[in-house]
């Protein structure tokens, strides 16, 4: 891909995520603008809006002490049904990930939070609110390493990590044509390499790297460089609440409730909460 078509790129992912707070806090993703304004939804009719939702994908889904959901979703779900004054009729039920489509099509539910991908053959059957959070691409480095902004000069002939066959390897070698990807079957092989030095950097999913970061297996190696790097081809659209087509007008109070919330910093301090190192 040409320099400039790069360039083009990483500037229109980053608007996306414009922080929210102070510059020298973490970066908190934002999704809307708050100059938009969203019609207030009438769900009056309804007798119950119960979320359907996973337990295997900390910290976003997964069971606490006392057996009771909880994570990132469960809290949003609350904050959620707080903001469209609905608490009182508002539900979470777990079940397995491979039935939870049928289950909102047979209507033991009214909503899915877990991580459904968005794709057009999803949106044939199924009515999405918009993105609610996105994972961004992010590198890393050694702390005392040089790489930084603007990377797609400063990784040229640099050797750069990456799992092989992965989305991830895809955009480096699109977006970052001049680096040198290093693949590897495993990433604990990729992270203790960065580790001790035998490569440059490694390029991959913002959200897991900064749970290694925060590791006590990262040792304090490492920081993130640059970025972060969105990307609809090659990362998909992120995480979004689905409902039946029929109930599309859900979906819609849904987003207006999660305007609401981005806007009032109620996001931020949910996001900061489950992820104390931010991967934008």
């Amino acid at each position: 891909m040409p320099i400039k078509s790069v360039i083009v790129a990483v500037l229109l992912c980053l608007a996306s995520v414009l922080p929210t707070i102070a510059q020298e806090g973490p970066t908190i993703p934002q999704y809307w603008d708050e100059r938009e304004r969203l019609p207030a939804p009438d769900i009056s009719a309804l007798e119950r809006v119960r979320f359907l939702t996973t337990n295997d994908f900390p910290p976003f889904n997964y069971l606490d002490e006392a057996g009771r959901p909880a994570g990132f979703h469960v809290e949003l779900v609350r904050l959620i049904c707080a903001e469209l004054d609905i608490s009182d009729i508002c539900q979470i039920q777990v079940i397995p990930w491979d039935e939870l489509e049928e289950a909102l099509g047979a209507r033991r539910g009214e909503a899915v939070i877990a991580g459904l991908a968005v794709t057009a053959e999803t949106r044939d059957r199924l009515a999405f609110t918009r993105s609610y959070l996105r994972f961004p691409a992010r590198f890393i480095v050694q702390r005392g390493s040089p790489l930084t902004e603007p990377l797609h000069q400063s990784v040229a002939d640099r050797r750069v990590g990456v799992l092989e066959g992965s989305a991830h390897e895809a955009m480096l070698r699109d977006y970052f044509g001049a680096a040198r990807p290093v693949t590897y079957s495993r990433q604990s092989w990729m992270m203790r390499d960065l580790r001790e030095g035998r490569i440059d950097a490694v390029f991959g999913d913002g959200m897991r790297l900064s749970f290694w970061l925060a590791d006590a297996a990262a040792e304090n190696c490492c920081r993130f460089a640059g970025g972060p790097y969105l990307s609809a081809e090659f990362l998909g659209l992120g995480l979004a609440i689905a409902t039946r087509r029929e109930d599309e007008p859900l979906a819609r109070a849904f987003d207006y409730a999660l305007r609401e919330i981005s806007v009032s910093g109620r996001f931020a301090e949910l996001y900061l909460r489950h992820f104390p190192i931010g991967f934008y």
